[in-house]
Protein backbone atom coordinates (compact mmCIF):
# COMPACT_ATOMS: atom_id res chain seq x y z
CA UNK A 1 0.00 0.00 0.00
CA UNK A 2 1.18 3.72 -0.45
CA UNK A 3 1.65 5.57 2.78
CA UNK A 4 3.48 8.65 1.86
CA UNK A 5 1.46 11.52 2.16
CA UNK A 6 4.58 13.81 1.21
CA UNK A 7 3.26 14.93 -2.53
CA UNK A 8 5.10 17.56 -4.13
CA UNK A 9 2.77 20.59 -4.43
CA UNK A 10 5.29 22.24 -6.58
CA UNK A 11 5.10 18.92 -8.87
CA UNK A 12 1.02 19.24 -8.94
CA UNK A 13 1.08 23.09 -9.42
CA UNK A 14 3.17 22.45 -12.44
CA UNK A 15 1.84 19.77 -13.88
CA UNK A 16 -1.73 21.41 -13.73
CA UNK A 17 -0.45 24.91 -14.91
CA UNK A 18 0.00 23.12 -17.99
CA UNK A 19 -3.56 22.05 -18.03
CA UNK A 20 -4.38 25.49 -17.62
CA UNK A 21 -6.47 24.85 -15.10
CA UNK A 22 -7.67 27.73 -12.09
CA UNK A 23 -5.82 27.31 -9.05
CA UNK A 24 -6.63 27.73 -5.83
CA UNK A 25 -5.83 30.53 -4.11
CA UNK A 26 -5.28 29.76 -0.40
CA UNK A 27 -1.43 27.70 0.36
CA UNK A 28 -1.91 23.78 0.86
CA UNK A 29 -2.14 22.86 4.40
CA UNK A 30 -0.19 19.75 5.60
CA UNK A 31 -1.95 16.36 3.89
CA UNK A 32 -5.00 14.63 5.93
CA UNK A 33 -3.61 12.00 7.79
CA UNK A 34 -7.07 10.68 8.95
CA UNK A 35 -9.07 10.47 12.09
CA UNK A 36 -10.29 7.95 14.37
CA UNK A 37 -14.13 8.95 13.79
CA UNK A 38 -14.83 11.49 10.52
CA UNK A 39 -17.39 13.80 11.43
CA UNK A 40 -19.36 14.26 8.48
CA UNK A 41 -19.28 13.21 4.47
CA UNK A 42 -17.23 16.32 2.68
CA UNK A 43 -18.01 16.17 -0.57
CA UNK A 44 -16.36 18.41 -3.30
CA UNK A 45 -17.18 18.49 -7.02
CA UNK A 46 -16.79 19.39 -10.24
CA UNK A 47 -20.51 20.75 -12.55
CA UNK A 48 -20.57 18.04 -13.89
CA UNK A 49 -22.67 14.69 -14.40
CA UNK A 50 -19.75 12.41 -13.12
CA UNK A 51 -20.68 14.12 -9.50
CA UNK A 52 -24.25 12.87 -9.79
CA UNK A 53 -24.30 9.84 -7.69
CA UNK A 54 -22.65 12.03 -4.64
CA UNK A 55 -25.09 14.63 -5.08
CA UNK A 56 -28.25 12.57 -5.38
CA UNK A 57 -26.98 10.72 -2.47
CA UNK A 58 -26.60 14.37 -0.43
CA UNK A 59 -30.01 15.69 -1.87
CA UNK A 60 -32.19 12.81 -1.34
CA UNK A 61 -30.93 12.09 2.44
CA UNK A 62 -29.31 9.08 1.76
CA UNK A 63 -25.89 9.66 3.58
CA UNK A 64 -28.34 10.30 6.62
CA UNK A 65 -30.11 7.22 6.37
CA UNK A 66 -27.08 5.63 7.00
CA UNK A 67 -26.43 7.62 9.94
CA UNK A 68 -24.54 9.92 8.45
CA UNK A 69 -23.98 13.74 9.30
CA UNK A 70 -23.22 15.78 6.01
CA UNK A 71 -21.99 19.11 4.71
CA UNK A 72 -23.60 20.64 1.98
CA UNK A 73 -21.51 19.15 -1.41
CA UNK A 74 -19.28 22.35 -2.61
CA UNK A 75 -18.87 23.27 -6.01
CA UNK A 76 -14.55 24.00 -7.21
CA UNK A 77 -14.34 24.99 -10.70
CA UNK A 78 -11.20 23.30 -11.74
CA UNK A 79 -9.25 19.70 -11.30
CA UNK A 80 -6.12 21.08 -9.35
CA UNK A 81 -8.16 22.89 -6.68
CA UNK A 82 -10.34 19.74 -6.38
CA UNK A 83 -7.37 17.98 -6.49
CA UNK A 84 -5.50 19.93 -3.42
CA UNK A 85 -8.55 20.67 -1.26
CA UNK A 86 -9.22 16.84 -0.65
CA UNK A 87 -5.39 15.84 -0.59
CA UNK A 88 -5.53 18.72 2.08
CA UNK A 89 -8.23 17.40 3.68
CA UNK A 90 -11.09 19.50 3.32
CA UNK A 91 -12.87 16.88 1.63
CA UNK A 92 -12.97 13.14 2.61
CA UNK A 93 -15.12 12.29 -0.36
CA UNK A 94 -14.60 13.14 -4.08
CA UNK A 95 -15.15 12.11 -7.85
CA UNK A 96 -12.06 12.05 -9.67
CA UNK A 97 -11.28 11.07 -13.06
CA UNK A 98 -9.88 7.92 -13.08
CA UNK A 99 -6.20 8.21 -14.78
CA UNK A 100 -5.97 11.39 -12.38
CA UNK A 101 -6.61 9.10 -9.63
CA UNK A 102 -3.63 7.13 -11.01
CA UNK A 103 -1.53 9.70 -11.31
CA UNK A 104 -2.51 11.07 -7.88
CA UNK A 105 -1.28 7.71 -6.30
CA UNK A 106 1.73 6.78 -8.05
CA UNK A 107 3.22 9.60 -9.23
CA UNK A 108 2.63 11.68 -6.30
CA UNK A 109 2.46 8.86 -3.91
CA UNK A 110 -0.71 10.05 -2.22
CA UNK A 111 -2.46 7.26 -0.73
CA UNK A 112 -5.95 8.02 -2.74
CA UNK A 113 -8.15 5.12 -3.16
CA UNK A 114 -10.83 4.48 -5.42
CA UNK A 115 -14.01 2.55 -3.36
CA UNK A 116 -16.46 2.70 -6.91
CA UNK A 117 -17.18 3.80 -9.90
CA UNK A 118 -19.12 6.88 -9.71
CA UNK A 119 -20.56 6.62 -13.71
CA UNK A 120 -20.00 5.16 -17.34
CA UNK A 121 -20.13 6.81 -20.50
CA UNK A 122 -21.18 10.31 -20.30
CA UNK A 123 -18.70 11.65 -22.65
CA UNK A 124 -18.55 12.67 -26.39
CA UNK A 125 -16.45 14.20 -28.92
CA UNK A 126 -17.88 17.48 -30.14
CA UNK A 127 -17.20 19.13 -33.48
CA UNK A 128 -18.49 22.68 -35.38
CA UNK A 129 -21.39 22.01 -37.21
CA UNK A 130 -19.94 24.02 -40.30
CA UNK A 131 -17.01 21.55 -40.62
CA UNK A 132 -17.01 18.88 -43.01
CA UNK A 133 -16.02 16.47 -39.77
CA UNK A 134 -17.56 13.34 -40.33
CA UNK A 135 -14.85 10.60 -39.14
CA UNK A 136 -11.74 10.48 -36.87
CA UNK A 137 -10.08 10.74 -39.69
CA UNK A 138 -11.37 13.88 -40.71
CA UNK A 139 -9.94 15.76 -37.77
CA UNK A 140 -6.59 15.75 -39.25
CA UNK A 141 -4.74 19.10 -39.02
CA UNK A 142 -7.36 20.24 -36.24
CA UNK A 143 -7.26 21.93 -32.89
CA UNK A 144 -8.67 19.64 -30.36
CA UNK A 145 -9.51 20.29 -26.29
CA UNK A 146 -9.56 17.81 -23.93
CA UNK A 147 -10.29 18.89 -19.71
CA UNK A 148 -7.21 17.28 -18.25
CA UNK A 149 -4.29 15.32 -19.60
CA UNK A 150 -4.69 12.04 -16.95
CA UNK A 151 -8.30 11.83 -18.15
CA UNK A 152 -10.71 9.39 -20.01
CA UNK A 153 -11.41 11.97 -22.67
CA UNK A 154 -7.49 12.26 -23.59
CA UNK A 155 -7.25 8.41 -23.68
CA UNK A 156 -10.72 7.18 -25.44
CA UNK A 157 -9.51 10.11 -27.81
CA UNK A 158 -6.07 9.56 -28.56
CA UNK A 159 -6.91 5.73 -29.11
CA UNK A 160 -9.54 6.60 -31.30
CA UNK A 161 -7.05 9.04 -33.26
CA UNK A 162 -4.26 6.35 -33.70
CA UNK A 163 -6.91 3.43 -34.83
CA UNK A 164 -7.60 6.27 -37.48
CA UNK A 165 -4.50 6.91 -38.54
CA UNK A 166 -3.81 9.89 -36.99
CA UNK A 167 -0.96 11.47 -34.82
CA UNK A 168 -1.75 13.21 -31.67
CA UNK A 169 0.75 16.24 -30.87
CA UNK A 170 1.04 19.21 -28.23
CA UNK A 171 2.42 21.98 -30.38
CA UNK A 172 2.29 26.24 -29.10
CA UNK A 173 -0.40 27.66 -30.99
CA UNK A 174 0.99 29.42 -34.41
CA UNK A 175 3.55 26.27 -34.76
CA UNK A 176 2.18 23.91 -37.63
CA UNK A 177 -0.13 21.08 -37.20
CA UNK A 178 0.52 18.30 -40.29
CA UNK A 179 -2.47 16.92 -42.43
CA UNK A 180 -2.26 14.21 -40.33
CA UNK A 181 -1.39 15.42 -37.14
CA UNK A 182 -3.61 16.68 -34.54
CA UNK A 183 -2.94 19.48 -32.55
CA UNK A 184 -4.00 18.88 -28.60
CA UNK A 185 -4.93 21.46 -25.82
CA UNK A 186 -6.27 21.23 -22.54
CA UNK A 187 -8.99 23.70 -21.64
CA UNK A 188 -11.47 23.96 -18.49
CA UNK A 189 -15.34 22.24 -19.63
CA UNK A 190 -16.90 25.64 -19.50
CA UNK A 191 -14.59 27.31 -22.06
CA UNK A 192 -15.19 24.68 -24.36
CA UNK A 193 -18.22 25.51 -25.56
CA UNK A 194 -17.64 29.16 -26.36
CA UNK A 195 -14.17 28.15 -27.48
CA UNK A 196 -15.52 26.20 -30.40
CA UNK A 197 -18.39 28.43 -31.12
CA UNK A 198 -15.66 31.33 -31.29
CA UNK A 199 -13.64 29.00 -33.86
CA UNK A 200 -10.98 29.00 -31.57
CA UNK A 201 -10.63 25.39 -31.47
CA UNK A 202 -12.27 22.85 -34.19
CA UNK A 203 -13.74 20.36 -31.28
CA UNK A 204 -13.83 19.33 -27.92
CA UNK A 205 -13.83 15.75 -25.84
CA UNK A 206 -15.19 16.40 -22.23
CA UNK A 207 -18.23 15.37 -19.77
CA UNK A 208 -21.61 15.83 -19.56
CA UNK A 209 -23.78 18.26 -19.55
CA UNK A 210 -20.64 20.58 -21.99
CA UNK A 211 -21.38 18.05 -24.84
CA UNK A 212 -25.03 18.85 -24.99
CA UNK A 213 -24.15 22.32 -24.05
CA UNK A 214 -22.32 22.37 -27.35
CA UNK A 215 -25.25 21.30 -29.18
CA UNK A 216 -28.11 23.54 -27.99
CA UNK A 217 -25.75 26.55 -27.58
CA UNK A 218 -23.03 26.74 -29.06
CA UNK A 219 -23.30 25.51 -32.41
CA UNK A 220 -21.79 22.31 -31.93
CA UNK A 221 -22.39 18.43 -33.22
CA UNK A 222 -21.60 15.22 -31.46
CA UNK A 223 -19.19 13.02 -33.66
CA UNK A 224 -18.62 10.16 -31.80
CA UNK A 225 -20.00 9.25 -28.09
CA UNK A 226 -16.85 8.00 -25.83
CA UNK A 227 -19.64 4.95 -24.57
CA UNK A 228 -19.89 4.05 -28.15
CA UNK A 229 -16.06 3.53 -28.90
CA UNK A 230 -15.13 1.74 -25.20
CA UNK A 231 -18.14 -0.15 -23.85
CA UNK A 232 -19.42 1.00 -20.84
CA UNK A 233 -16.07 2.71 -19.89
CA UNK A 234 -15.23 4.28 -16.32
CA UNK A 235 -14.76 7.68 -16.47
CA UNK A 236 -14.78 9.64 -13.19
CA UNK A 237 -14.34 7.75 -9.74
CA UNK A 238 -15.29 7.77 -6.18
CA UNK A 239 -12.16 8.16 -4.31
CA UNK A 240 -11.26 8.29 -0.88
CA UNK A 241 -8.07 8.81 1.28
CA UNK A 242 -6.56 5.28 2.14
CA UNK A 243 -5.95 6.51 5.35
CA UNK A 244 -9.03 7.85 6.24
CA UNK A 245 -11.00 4.01 4.95
CA UNK A 246 -8.60 2.38 7.06
CA UNK A 247 -9.10 4.43 10.35
CA UNK A 248 -13.25 4.45 9.37
CA UNK A 249 -14.58 1.32 7.85
CA UNK A 250 -18.00 1.77 9.40
CA UNK A 251 -17.85 5.24 7.51
CA UNK A 252 -16.41 4.25 4.48
CA UNK A 253 -19.25 1.29 4.62
CA UNK A 254 -22.20 3.64 4.99
CA UNK A 255 -21.00 6.24 2.36
CA UNK A 256 -20.36 3.43 -0.34
CA UNK A 257 -23.65 2.03 0.66
CA UNK A 258 -25.65 5.88 0.00
CA UNK A 259 -23.88 5.95 -2.97
CA UNK A 260 -24.68 2.90 -5.03
CA UNK A 261 -28.38 3.42 -3.46
CA UNK A 262 -28.16 6.83 -5.18
CA UNK A 263 -27.13 5.43 -8.34
CA UNK A 264 -29.63 2.97 -8.38
CA UNK A 265 -32.24 5.61 -7.87
CA UNK A 266 -30.35 7.84 -11.10
CA UNK A 267 -30.34 4.88 -13.43
CA UNK A 268 -34.42 4.18 -12.75
CA UNK A 269 -35.24 8.24 -12.60
CA UNK A 270 -32.85 10.18 -15.14
CA UNK A 271 -35.23 12.74 -15.97
CA UNK A 272 -36.09 13.48 -12.03
CA UNK A 273 -32.18 13.81 -11.53
CA UNK A 274 -31.57 16.07 -14.25
CA UNK A 275 -34.15 17.94 -13.51
CA UNK A 276 -32.94 17.96 -9.79
CA UNK A 277 -29.69 18.66 -10.80
CA UNK A 278 -30.08 21.88 -13.09
CA UNK A 279 -30.43 25.28 -12.21
CA UNK A 280 -33.97 25.11 -12.85
CA UNK A 281 -33.89 22.39 -9.88
CA UNK A 282 -31.33 22.98 -6.96
CA UNK A 283 -28.67 23.85 -9.05
CA UNK A 284 -26.19 21.56 -8.67
CA UNK A 285 -24.98 22.63 -12.42
CA UNK A 286 -24.98 25.79 -13.98
CA UNK A 287 -26.74 24.97 -16.68
CA UNK A 288 -31.09 24.94 -17.62
CA UNK A 289 -32.81 21.50 -17.18
CA UNK A 290 -32.97 21.53 -21.04
CA UNK A 291 -29.51 20.74 -21.49
CA UNK A 292 -29.45 18.72 -18.67
CA UNK A 293 -32.04 16.62 -19.69
CA UNK A 294 -30.48 16.00 -22.89
CA UNK A 295 -27.15 15.48 -21.42
CA UNK A 296 -28.40 12.04 -19.25
CA UNK A 297 -31.23 10.93 -21.48
CA UNK A 298 -31.22 11.81 -25.52
CA UNK A 299 -29.37 8.59 -27.37
CA UNK A 300 -31.11 8.22 -30.13
CA UNK A 301 -29.37 6.83 -33.53
CA UNK A 302 -32.10 8.59 -35.77
CA UNK A 303 -31.09 11.94 -33.87
CA UNK A 304 -27.16 11.05 -34.90
CA UNK A 305 -27.22 10.28 -38.63
CA UNK A 306 -24.72 13.10 -39.43
CA UNK A 307 -22.21 12.39 -38.62
CA UNK A 308 -22.98 8.60 -37.03
CA UNK A 309 -22.35 9.65 -33.64
CA UNK A 310 -24.01 6.22 -32.20
CA UNK A 311 -22.86 2.70 -34.13
CA UNK A 312 -22.38 0.36 -31.19
CA UNK A 313 -25.73 0.78 -28.87
CA UNK A 314 -27.28 -2.59 -30.18
CA UNK A 315 -23.98 -4.45 -29.45
CA UNK A 316 -23.07 -2.58 -26.47
CA UNK A 317 -26.89 -1.91 -24.92
CA UNK A 318 -25.59 1.19 -23.44
CA UNK A 319 -27.01 4.69 -22.79
CA UNK A 320 -25.35 7.87 -23.16
CA UNK A 321 -24.55 7.57 -19.39
CA UNK A 322 -24.97 4.87 -17.25
CA UNK A 323 -25.00 4.48 -13.52
CA UNK A 324 -23.17 1.25 -12.01
CA UNK A 325 -20.82 0.91 -9.27
CA UNK A 326 -18.94 -1.95 -9.65
CA UNK A 327 -15.03 -1.21 -10.21
CA UNK A 328 -14.11 -3.76 -13.27
CA UNK A 329 -10.56 -4.54 -12.76
CA UNK A 330 -10.43 -5.61 -16.44
CA UNK A 331 -11.18 -1.78 -16.70
CA UNK A 332 -8.09 -0.71 -14.68
CA UNK A 333 -5.90 -2.88 -16.39
CA UNK A 334 -6.70 -1.42 -19.75
CA UNK A 335 -6.49 1.82 -18.96
CA UNK A 336 -2.90 1.45 -17.48
CA UNK A 337 -1.69 -0.22 -20.36
CA UNK A 338 -3.88 2.36 -22.92
CA UNK A 339 -2.38 5.53 -20.63
CA UNK A 340 1.45 4.19 -21.34
CA UNK A 341 0.54 4.66 -25.02
CA UNK A 342 -1.11 8.53 -24.14
CA UNK A 343 0.71 11.64 -25.22
CA UNK A 344 0.95 14.19 -22.01
CA UNK A 345 2.76 17.09 -20.77
CA UNK A 346 4.98 16.27 -18.19
CA UNK A 347 6.79 13.59 -16.99
CA UNK A 348 5.04 10.69 -17.04
CA UNK A 349 7.82 7.99 -17.02
CA UNK A 350 6.39 6.90 -13.76
CA UNK A 351 3.69 5.02 -16.03
CA UNK A 352 6.02 2.60 -18.14
CA UNK A 353 6.92 0.84 -14.80
CA UNK A 354 3.39 0.46 -13.51
CA UNK A 355 1.63 -3.39 -13.66
CA UNK A 356 -1.94 -3.49 -14.88
CA UNK A 357 -2.53 -6.10 -13.03
CA UNK A 358 -1.16 -4.80 -9.50
CA UNK A 359 -2.69 -1.07 -10.17
CA UNK A 360 -6.19 -3.14 -10.70
CA UNK A 361 -5.82 -4.85 -7.19
CA UNK A 362 -3.51 -1.55 -5.56
CA UNK A 363 -5.77 1.23 -6.79
CA UNK A 364 -9.23 -0.11 -5.68
CA UNK A 365 -10.72 -1.19 -2.66
CA UNK A 366 -13.23 -3.21 -3.56
CA UNK A 367 -14.64 -4.40 -0.23
CA UNK A 368 -17.19 -2.06 0.47
CA UNK A 369 -18.62 -1.96 -3.17
CA UNK A 370 -19.24 -5.08 -2.57
CA UNK A 371 -21.33 -5.16 0.24
CA UNK A 372 -23.15 -2.27 -0.99
CA UNK A 373 -24.37 -4.13 -4.44
CA UNK A 374 -25.07 -6.65 -2.30
CA UNK A 375 -27.73 -4.73 -0.35
CA UNK A 376 -29.03 -3.23 -3.07
CA UNK A 377 -28.73 -5.63 -5.57
CA UNK A 378 -31.05 -3.60 -8.13
CA UNK A 379 -28.02 -2.44 -9.48
CA UNK A 380 -27.31 -5.23 -11.63
CA UNK A 381 -30.66 -3.93 -13.81
CA UNK A 382 -28.55 -1.18 -15.19
CA UNK A 383 -27.93 -2.33 -19.25
CA UNK A 384 -24.47 -1.62 -18.73
CA UNK A 385 -24.11 -4.45 -16.40
CA UNK A 386 -23.47 -7.89 -17.72
CA UNK A 387 -25.92 -10.92 -17.55
CA UNK A 388 -24.21 -13.97 -17.20
CA UNK A 389 -21.63 -12.54 -14.20
CA UNK A 390 -22.47 -8.93 -13.37
CA UNK A 391 -18.81 -9.01 -11.55
CA UNK A 392 -17.04 -9.88 -14.75
CA UNK A 393 -15.93 -8.32 -18.67
CA UNK A 394 -14.58 -8.67 -21.63
CA UNK A 395 -13.14 -4.39 -22.58
CA UNK A 396 -14.20 -4.02 -26.11
CA UNK A 397 -13.18 -1.05 -28.47
CA UNK A 398 -14.94 -0.28 -31.43
CA UNK A 399 -14.37 2.71 -33.69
Amino acid sequence: MIMDNNMSRRDFLKTASLGTLALASTPMLNFFCGSKKEASVRIGYLPITDATALLVAYDLGFFEEEGLRTQKPELIRGWAPLVEAFTAGKFNVVHLLKPLAIWLRYQNRFPAKVVAWAHTNGSAIVVSKKSKVREFADLGGKRIAVPFWYSMHNVVLQKSLRAAGLTPVIKAEGEPVGPREVNLQVLQPPEMPPALSAGKIDGYTVAEPFNALGELKADGKILRFTGDIWKNHPCCVVTMNERVIESNLEFTQKVVNALVRAQVYTSQNKEKVAVLLSKDGKGYLPVGQEVVLRAMTEYDEKNYTSPRAIRNKKEFQNSRINFQPWPYPSATKLLVEDLKKTLVAGDNSFLQNLDPNFVAEDLVDYRFVRQAVEKYPEWKKDPSVETKDPFVREEIFKL
